[in-house]
């Protein structure tokens, strides 16, 4: 096995954040090494297919659903407070994909990301941080 190291579930991207969602669910994952210009790849032995819910709807759309994810779109308004003199104070448009999920079996725990264009991305983090917590271990090399 490989060293693992330590990293924050807000950064996790690529086959760094695909290996740790397969963790989460308990897909059995290999790594394969970049070569012919390729990157790390998060890949399931049995099936010799790539393992990529963070990029593949038909492998992150399902985990949404289970874990109940709210995505709101970019186009989601939020109130900005810029100070109580500020005359920008007022709604505008989030300009981020965010997620969400709210947990009663978590004693009421609640995770939120954002990301500027991706709703897998943000949905998975939120998964992995739902279920591992703010810190996760995973292979050193995928973050080469």
């Amino acid at each position: 096995m490989t060293d693992l190291i330590e990293v924050n579930t807000a950064d996790l991207t690529g086959a760094a954040l695909d290996w740790v969602v397969a963790q989460v669910e308990a897909v059995p994952v290999a790594i394969a090494a970049p070569h012919y210009g390729t990157d790390w790849r998060v890949y399931k032995p049995d099936f010799g297919g790539k393992y990529s819910p963070s990029t593949d709807w038909a492998v992150g759309g399902p985990l949404i659903q289970k874990y109940k994810v709210l995505l709101t779109p970019p186009t989601d308004m939020v109130h900005r407070n810029f100070g109580s003199f500020d005359k920008r104070n007022g709604w505008y448009e989030s300009g981020h994909w965010g997620s969400t999920i709210f947990g009663k079996e978590r004693k009421h725990r609640r995770t939120a990301f954002q990301h500027p264009d991706s709703p897998l991305i943000v949905a998975m983090r939120a998964i992995v941080q739902f279920e591992l917590g703010d810190t996760v271990q995973m292979p050193r090399e995928l973050l080469l």
